[in-house]
């Protein structure tokens, strides 16, 4: 095996040396990044060398391409902040036509029916109006019975045994009342909701 031989004091470089070599790379980074970095990353060329050999217009075009993605990363951050707040008011709009379509019943009754209880309710109305109604049973079922009867006269419009709910309209065959007459036949209490709307006087307990 060969050792290298160390080199003598002579042969190494002095401080001053080294200070000077120091100075000199310190030196040309500065005008490596003056001349070079400096125009082709960034468009700054304080010196025109850039310019002279191509790189200005290199780093020109970064800086615009830098400048265009920032200014699509906000129209892009605009546009879903717009599409959010559009998203939010028509969930507003949506809720705010539910609500008024829940409230588009003029009058609306809800009741509870022992084992064994009838109720009857009846709308006022006369020849040819027209109703709508939504009935709903909570709890069990019931028996029902819609008809109408005045100025002598009587008529069957529907029957439901073991009902959970109905919907639909009543058409008026003459003047007088017509509505339900309910029974619950299950051994525990059931709660009934009945909705109205349309063209009758009044709408009242008949039993």
């Amino acid at each position: 095996m060969f050792n290298a031989e160390k080199p003598s004091l002579e042969e190494l470089p002095s401080s001053a040396q080294l200070l000077k070599s120091t100075i000199i790379a310190a030196v040309s980074a500065v005008v490596i990044l003056v001349t070079i970095v400096l125009p082709a990353e960034y468009g700054i060329d304080p010196t025109g060398v850039g310019r002279a050999i191509g790189l200005a217009e290199m780093g020109e075009i970064k800086t615009q391409l830098a400048e265009e993605a920032e200014a699509d990363r906000m129209l892009d951050a605009a546009a879903d902040e717009q599409s959010s707040l559009l998203g939010d008011f028509l969930g507003l709009f949506v809720g705010a036509a539910h609500a008024q379509e829940a409230e588009t019943w003029r009058d609306e009754v809800t009741f509870t029916l022992a084992p064994g209880e009838s109720a009857e309710w009846k709308l006022v109305m006369t020849e040819g109006q027209t109703a709508e109604y939504r009935m709903m049973v909570d709890g069990g079922r019931v028996n029902f019975d819609l008809h109408g009867h005045g100025s002598g006269q009587s008529v069957t419009y529907d029957r439901g045994r073991g009902s959970t709910g109905n919907e639909g309209e009543i058409v008026a065959n003459f003047d007088g009342e017509h509505g339900w007459f309910w029974r619950n036949r299950d051994s525990s209490p059931v709660t009934v909701t009945v909705q109205v709307r349309g063209e009758y006087a009044e709408f009242r307990d008949a039993s």
